[in-house]
């Protein structure tokens, strides 16, 4: 197999990357000191695919460490259809009043709100059915019936007695019915209270609201956060369900993806030709559906991608057996001037370790899922005010010198592979170029610079002494390697720099 060496621009990243990116390397966009650094860059006097060269596709197998470690790249090259790219600077939208009056009309225009503290207290029933239902499981044997494991002494995590007794604890004093508190519209500042009497304890939710929307469509939970522990903004919606044998059971949204391209022991493949058939919806119809919500907030954001995605409850994963509802999810971004903003699995947000005491700031993200009941769940992450442009037209990186890089600083991020695993294959299916948003946390977690970057999407194969897992990633949305496209540096997309 070939192996490629670098040019002396790849050294210094080196030393940032090993270094686990404490310190941002000196040619980074994002400087040590001062946030506004994207006028730096030089402007071009070529076209985007005059300056980058880039083929239709790329191909390449690459092993290092013996062969432990092979890349794998057979990909199509995805350019943004604009002639040029430019620098932006962005800041985070500050939450008000009017854009969570703005979110909840276009979402409920017709919906009952009620404040969730009171609407999801238990009643005398709700405790009765528990009571009976773990009852049921104990007397079948099953001891554990939601998996929680064992500790070190062979000891169960979950005591289904101790669970029985405070339920029947809680029964006598429960409410005979729900009482809901309605509410004008979705606010901050709404006040709860935990415990009766004495031990009474009043707080108020000073950045956050929660709530339930009763609609035509289905009474939906309603999430609305903006915290002090980071710089975010969320806005969470999703249809609550009565169909789930057991409350207490683990249940979520899974992405079709998942079920196609992985193969390994815990989980449970499937063909398209089977998700398909357990959607109740076209796809044009749902992404109509999507589209007329998301256009209506007057963002930008255009539908990136798409995937298929089940509703499944219980501990063993995703499969036919325990796939309640499906549908489709969409997954917008922002176009700039015409290019996007890449979409990939990462939130961004991350902190470089645990005793950081910085506040970060996640990507924009907007993911709307629809199944044949219409809206089945919505989130909507920290929107971005686009600001005046830093570097029109800017400057990028030709596509050979991007794929060294991309090359070299695959093998340096995976030095260590052969010490955990006995082999690790990547398979790098898509090559894009769009943009980003990088910013610097020690200066301003509320701006940042939009920068052009190449993403390399897929998947991997590994094997170690206790298990081994493929994933071809055909329909993968992680991005293995995000490089900077005007200077070459390498962006953490769990940091956002």
């Amino acid at each position: 197999m070939k192996k490629k060496y670098m040019s002396v621009i790849v050294a210094g990243l080196t030393i940032g990357i090993l270094a686990g990116c404490q310190n941002t390397p000196e040619n980074s966009i994002v400087k040590q000191k001062g946030g506004d650094n994207g006028k730096e860059y030089e402007s071009a006097l070529s076209s985007i695919q005059e300056m980058v060269k880039a083929p239709e596709t790329y191909q390449n197998q690459v092993s290092y460490q013996n062969g432990i470690l092979t890349v794998d790249t057979d990909a199509p090259i995805i350019l943004p259809k604009v002639d040029s790219m430019n620098t932006y600077k962005v800041s985070a939208e500050e939450v008000s009043q009017e854009m969570i009056d703005k979110v909840t009309e276009i979402f409920f225009p017709e919906g009952k709100f009620y404040h969730s503290y009171t609407y999801y207290e238990w009643t005398k029933d709700q405790y009765q059915e528990e009571i009976t239902r773990l009852k049921k499981y104990k007397a079948e044997g099953n001891l554990d019936p939601y998996n929680h494991g064992t500790d070190e002494n062979g000891e169960l995590y979950y005591n289904i007695d101790e669970v029985i007794a405070r339920d029947e604890e809680k029964m006598e004093n429960a409410p005979d019915e729900v009482k809901k508190e309605e509410l004008e519209k979705p606010v901050f500042g709404l006040q709860s209270v935990s415990g009766k009497g004495e031990d009474a304890e009043i707080w108020v939710d000073e950045n956050a609201f929660f709530g339930v929307v009763e609609t035509d469509q289905g009474n939906y939970d309603y999430q609305i956060h903006s915290e002090d522990i980071s710089a975010d903004l969320r806005f969470n919606i999703e249809k609550i369900r009565d169909d789930i044998p057991d409350p207490q059971e683990f249940t979520t949204w899974h992405e079709g993806r998942y079920l196609l391209d992985r193969e390994g022991e815990g989980y449970h493949a499937m063909s398209e030709d089977t998700l398909k058939s357990l959607i109740g919806i076209s796809y044009e119809d749902a992404e109509k559906i999507a589209r007329e919500k998301i256009e209506q907030l007057g963002w930008d954001w255009e539908v990136n991608a798409w995937d298929y995605s089940v509703f499944y409850h219980g501990e063993e994963g995703a499969k036919e057996s325990n796939i309640l509802d499906a549908g489709y999810i969409f997954y917008f971004t922002r176009m700039v001037d015409g290019a996007p903003i890449t979409y990939t699995d990462s939130y961004g947000g991350g902190l470089e370790d645990m005793d950081s005491t910085l506040i970060p700031w996640s990507y924009e993200r907007c993911e709307v899922i629809v199944g044949d009941d219409g809206i089945e769940k919505v989130e909507l992450y920290n929107p971005y005010k686009i600001e005046e442009i830093q570097t029109e037209n800017v400057e990028l990186m030709d596509f050979e010198s991007i794929i060294e890089i991309y090359e070299q600083m695959m093998e340096i991020s995976n030095a260590d592979i052969s010490e955990f695993e006995k082999s690790r294959t990547y398979h790098i299916k898509k090559i894009t170029l769009g943009y980003s948003r990088i910013y610097d946390p020690t200066v301003d977690n509320t701006s940042g610079i939009l920068v052009p970057v190449w993403d390399f999407f897929g998947g991997f194969d590994v094997e170690n002494n206790e298990y081994s897992e493929k994933n071809s990633g055909e329909h993968s949305q992680q991005s293995f390697m995000t490089i900077n496209a005007i200077d070459g540096t390498v962006i953490d997309r769990e940091l956002g720099y």
